[in-house]
């Protein structure tokens, strides 16, 4: 089998221009980028036509590191359902450079389900990310000026900053720094660090605003410190909503670019599931819904972090309605999670599949929880056998789920058309069944515990006396209505990232809490998570090339 790029590299790409005509884009209305790649005016959004349009969300059980396949059979399914003769747009978030860099790899799905051009959408792309990048740290320094200053200085505390610098990238040098060393012409020494870009309020906010009025405003919001006299300080108090969004007014517009087989694909935004919400931006996703009559989008990770995110947060917030859930599922992440060792999972073992059964079980579980009976997406691998996927089947079947063998990462839509067909049944069953897990007026940690038991599956949830501290100080700015976003490792259902399967009998932790008063959430982090990832032992960007002619190999 090709590469990954390799198939990219070899596809008849069409001008941008065709792909526009196919959602009734007029050409002198796209803001191009090159031949294949175009922003979308926010104009186009329109709330009437969303009404009628139908929204799928693919998720996904507990994945093994590398990912089981959700952004491939996201477009496997949109390219598929265009086979069957609907009208259908992939609306799928931006690809970080850290992951690209890193173990993980690109997010423009894989095999005969990709977006294209592949290389630019994992790369630059059209320089959202690098925008985003920009307006946060435009904020960070305006924080630091203002502690040097002798006239205008609002009496920041610099000890109660969280505000750090981000970058596009995985440096764990950066996580922990001290800045404005060198003597008082170069800014008052105090401790912060870098985040990753995926991980910045600013990229949530973004993901989270209706229009640039909204992002504005939102900016406005974002809590910086409090004063040494305890009064609470945000970025509108540094003027700094109107430069910074001035920074994103381009990347607040979705971009429009194509599958491998002429699908139209919008990719917007890239907040990370296990620190933010995981999800491409709302105004991406309104797009969509405004130009096709079915949007299939992602969520990151697992059901009980990007899923649970996209109907606790993101739904709410953009009151958009979901008519189907697809679970993405492996033999190989369900044989992991049975106990079996990442070097054994090309072998067939009947035991260790049975025993993963519990990890698939609770991920149909919290997709009930609202209101949906999901669609189980086996994602097919050469290594897998008859008996398994006929023991995979009868267990889906057993649970009264529909399950269909998805192979679009080797055959493209041909080969998620069963699929597709399963979802427009569940569709017609499902008119309105959504309902959230929790009320925005109830209490912090009746939100939180709600998600820790419900999803995760927790007895209990304890509080460190700094998160406990934190949650009082933010009841207090009057923000206790704000959603809920836990920051949680994506390898177990815990907060303990060597428990697979479905953990029984545990606490989850919560040793901080973070305010993202812009984005209009808190993020309680449980267990050891960080906002800057390092690169492993054998980074991908050791593989990535480019030749004399700019030919690039290696991005997978």
């Amino acid at each position: 089998m090709k590469q990954d790029i390799e198939i990219a590299q070899e596809a008849k790409i069409r001008p941008i221009v065709k792909i526009a005509d196919k959602l009734g884009i007029p050409h002198d209305e796209l803001e191009l980028y090159g031949k294949y790649k175009a922003k979308i005016p926010l104009h186009f959004i329109d709330e009437e036509k969303i009404k009628n349009a139908k929204l799928i969300l693919v998720t996904a059980i507990t994945p093994t590191p590398s990912g089981e396949g959700k952004t491939t059979t996201s477009i496997g399914l949109a390219q598929a359902l265009n086979r069957i003769g609907k009208k259908a747009t992939v609306v799928l978030r931006e690809p970080s450079l850290g992951p690209v860099f890193g173990i993980k790899g690109g997010a423009a799905g894989g095999g005969y389900s990709q977006v294209i051009p592949m290389e630019d959408i994992n790369l630059h792309f059209t320089g959202d990310i690098s925008a985003v990048e920009k307006a946060h740290n435009l904020l960070a320094a305006l924080i630091d000026n203002n502690i040097q200053l002798k006239e205008g200085n609002l009496g920041i505390d610099p000890r109660t900053i969280e505000w750090k610098r981000v970058m596009d990238m995985n440096e764990r040098s950066l996580r922990d720094i001290v800045i404005g060393l060198g003597g008082t012409s170069e800014g008052v020494p105090r401790q912060s660090g870098f985040d990753i870009t995926a991980a910045s309020e600013v990229m949530a906010t973004l993901c989270l605003s209706k229009d640039l009025t909204d992002l504005k405003q939102r900016l406005g919001n974002i809590f910086v410190g409090f004063t040494y006299s305890d009064k609470p300080v945000f970025a509108r108090d540094l003027k700094a909503q109107g430069a910074m969004a001035a920074l994103l007014k381009d990347a607040i517009k979705p971009n429009l670019v194509q599958t491998l087989e002429g699908t139209p694909a919008i990719i917007h935004g890239g907040p990370f599931a296990n620190i933010a919400q995981g999800t491409n931006s709302i105004i991406a996703t309104k797009t969509g819904l405004s130009l096709s009559d079915y949007v299939v989008t992602e969520a990151g990770f697992a059901s009980e972090l990007g899923a649970e995110k996209f109907f606790d947060i993101k739904s709410q917030v953009g009151n958009l309605k979901t008519n189907a859930v697809v679970i993405v599922v492996t033999v190989k992440a369900l044989k992991y999670h049975g106990g079996a060792k990442l070097s054994t999972l090309h072998n067939e073992d009947i035991d260790l599949l049975q025993k993963g059964f519990d990890n698939l079980d609770k991920h149909i579980e919290n997709m009930k929880c609202f209101g949906f009976n999901p669609i189980i997406a086996v994602n097919r691998f050469d290594s897998d056998t008859a008996a398994e996927l006929e023991l995979l089947e009868k267990h889906c079947k057993s649970q009264n789920v529909k399950v269909a063998i998805n192979e679009c990462w080797a055959r493209g839509g041909e080969g998620a058309v069963e699929l597709a067909n399963k979802v427009i049944e569940t569709i017609s069953d499902c008119s309105d069944c959504f309902k959230p897990l929790y009320d925005p007026s109830w209490s912090f940690e009746e939100k939180i515990e709600t998600i820790c038991k419900k999803m995760y599956g927790a007895d209990h949830v304890e509080y460190a006396l700094k998160a406990k501290s934190q949650l009082e100080k933010i009841e207090k700015l009057g923000l206790g209505n704000l959603a809920v976003c836990i920051a949680k490792t994506q390898k177990s259902l815990s907060d303990d990232p060597n428990r697979r399967g479905r953990p029984q009998g545990f606490t989850i932790k919560i040793r901080e809490v973070q305010l993202s008063s812009g984005a209009g959430f808190i993020v309680p982090i449980a267990g050891n998570i960080m906002r800057m990832p390092g690169l492993p032992v054998s980074p991908s960007a050791e593989k990535i090339d480019i030749d004399g002619d700019g030919k690039i190999s290696g991005l997978f």
